[in-house]
């Protein structure tokens, strides 16, 4: 690869391992993780010939790439949008009664499942195993929502629009889904004039789903796509396989080409042993690059944890957390927390939401204007609904700026928190049972809207790589029970404070559930329940009275130092003309200050003669200076 050192991805652990001496391996047990980053290609070489091939053209290759998997992935699901696809993958099982594979492309080849392209489009095998791989993720996770709207379509009354009681323990599902299902059902119910509908499935709700426009290399094999990365660490080089031509008909219309891509900066350094393929996908900007790599993380020690932070979910900002220390003498905290500041990131994210539903609603208005108008005026109205969609989905992708940059910030806060208090644990609550009530409508749909599920899995990166374990405990009660004698708080203060009569204890209301989470944990850390792909849970809130400490076991957080004289411009050069604009320095602003302010000079604002200047000998200011 001309004067580039590349090392195959399967061996990129050997060398990125050897930043372990940085303090990762030295007698500390440690633990893989995963984490995910783009970058963009900046080279882009034929593989073969070894001359460079602009952005642009590559751009345009992948794009056909693309549409070639995309067309192959909606036709493979309209004809796989059936019953009987659900429950084969719902089962488990192939025709021979034997477990399907966790890979998709091979359970799709056991299935018989195989993608259709135009007649005379040469595509490689690798290409279908992507467009395989993509379909059955899609549907193994909408067989989960096939299985409860068949159990919930029984249980569905046409005549009330409501649900009754499940009953058998299997049939329930959490209520906020459930009420998506709902909703379904009484549109349907609507639609055909409020008959029974019996036990429906998803696809007598919906249609099929779109299918994304992307390129999941990790599907396939060295024969399509292969990654290494340099001596140095600071480059990966991707060598795929893309098309010359929309629709090529041979394999001669295939090539290889090289691209060449930096690494983030922030990842050199750091003990990557892994460097899997990346996905492919096109933006505004171009080709990007959705990586994945696998480093080494301090492991954390949960059964041995003596201190936890409790980071409740606010609906004033994004969350509040606390600490609770299990000592000898048992649990003790001292009810102080620490309040996370959006920046004002969250009234935006209000003011973004507001103008989406705004859009929304008015798209929806139109639409149904535009069924019943003339097809001059039709024409009109689409135009005006494809505007209003264009900026809808500009604001969908604001808030989504916005929602990933607000859950790091908060992230990187807390765990610096709890690096700073010794915590080896922190609580968050199960947002599965976590629901907003009772603040009205618009309140309830903001909180629900929040990046709180997005601010959960920044958390759990961002303390994992300083050794601390994010576990999920139960929601019910964190805000309304006393840490101390578990008996419901009082509010006389309203509802941001609470206040314990018997145990005499006060304060923020979010700060108070923070230490009983904080508390949950610590009592439930030997009761983990750890599924893959979830949080470690807690699963059963158990209670020990919390004493209250006076001693401070919480890091004071930073406040803005008050500069006490305030720094003024310099003085600006006299400028010509009849009234020019001069520059008045500010009084100095210490309260010590003794010199008196210069008075303003320059024009008289006239064109008169200016007055003589002040003498140079200061002014005596008492008879001692005499």
């Amino acid at each position: 690869m001309d004067d580039v050192t590349a090392v195959p991805a399967s061996l990129s652990g050997v060398v990125s391992g050897r930043s372990g001496r940085h303090g990762i391996n030295d007698g500390v047990s440690t633990t893989p993780r995963q984490f995910a980053f783009t970058t963009r290609a900046h080279v882009a070489v034929d593989d073969a010939t070894g001359e460079r091939i602009g952005l642009d053209d590559v751009d345009t290759r992948v794009g056909w790439l693309l549409d070639l998997i995309a067309g192959a992935g909606a036709e493979l699901v309209s004809r796989l949008w059936r019953p009987a696809t659900f429950d084969v993958l719902a089962a488990g099982r192939d025709r021979q009664d034997r477990r399907l594979p966790a890979q998709g492309h091979v359970a799709a080849a056991r299935l018989g499942w195989d993608p259709s392209y135009p007649d005379g489009v040469y595509v490689p095998s690798r290409v279908s195993r992507v467009v395989t791989a993509q379909v059955l993720a899609t549907l193994r996770t909408l067989t989960y929502r096939d299985t409860a709207i068949a159990a919930l379509s029984t249980r569905f009354d046409p005549a009330t629009g409501r649900l009754t009681a499940p009953t058998e323990p299997g049939d329930s599902v959490p209520s906020g889904f459930a009420r998506g299902v709902r909703r379904q059902l009484a549109a349907r119910a609507r639609s055909s004039g409020g008959a029974p509908a019996g036990r429906l499935r998803i696809t007598d709700l919906q249609g099929p789903p779109q299918i994304a426009a992307m390129a999941r290399l990790s599907a396939t094999d060295r024969q399509l796509a292969q990654l290494a990365v340099t001596v140095a660490e600071h480059e990966l080089v991707l060598t795929v396989k893309l098309p010359t031509c929309p629709a090529p008909v041979g394999r001669a219309q295939w090539r290889r080409v090289r691209l060449t891509a930096a690494i983030p900066a922030h990842l050199c350094g750091r003990p990557v042993i892994d460097w899997p393929l990346p996905i492919l996908v096109l933006d505004h900007r171009g080709l990007l690059w959705r990586c994945a790599a696998t480093e080494l993380v301090p492991a954390g020690d949960l059964d041995s944890a003596a201190v936890a932070v409790g980071v409740d979910w606010s609906p004033s900002t994004l969350g509040a957390a606390a600490i609770t220390t299990d000592s000898p003498e048992g649990l003790v905290s001292d009810y102080r927390g620490f309040t996370y500041d959006d920046r004002g990131l969250g009234i935006k994210l209000a003011r973004l939401q507001a103008e989406g539903q705004l859009l929304h609603a008015k798209a929806a208005r139109l639409t149904r204007l535009a069924a019943t108008a003339p097809p001059e005026v039709r024409a009109q109205l689409e135009a005006k609904i494809a505007v209003l969609d264009e900026h809808r989905t500009a604001v969908g992708a604001k808030r989504g700026k916005i929602n990933r940059e607000l859950a790091f910030h908060f992230a990187r806060q807390v765990t610096d928190y709890a690096t700073t208090a010794g915590a080896q644990v922190i609580a968050v609550e199960d947002l599965s049972t976590l629901e907003t009530r009772g603040h009205g409508r618009v309140n309830n749909n903001r909180a629900a809207q929040s990046a709180r599920r997005q601010a959960v899995a920044a958390l759990a990166h961002t303390a994992t790589g300083a050794g601390i374990t994010v576990v999920s405990v139960p929601a019910r009660g964190s805000s309304a029970w006393c840490p101390g004698c578990d008996e419901p708080l009082a509010r006389p203060g309203g509802y941001h404070t609470a206040w314990c009569p018997g145990c005499r204890v006060g304060g923020n209301r979010d700060h108070l559930a923070g230490v009983n989470l904080a508390k949950r944990a610590l009592l439930g850390k030997n009761n983990v329940t750890r599924r893959r792909g979830q949080l470690p849970a807690v699963r059963v809130a158990e209670h020990a009275p919390i004493r209250r400490c006076r001693d401070k076991t919480g890091p004071t957080p930073s406040r803005p130092r008050h500069r006490r004289v305030r720094r003024s411009l310099p003085t600006a050069p006299r400028r010509l003309g009849v009234n020019p604009k001069q520059h008045v320095p500010a009084p100095q602003a210490s309260v010590w200050d003794t010199v008196q302010p210069t008075p303003p000079h320059g024009d008289t604002g006239s064109r008169d003669t200016r007055p003589s200047q002040a003498p140079a000998t200061p002014v005596a200011d008492s008879p001692r200076s005499t």
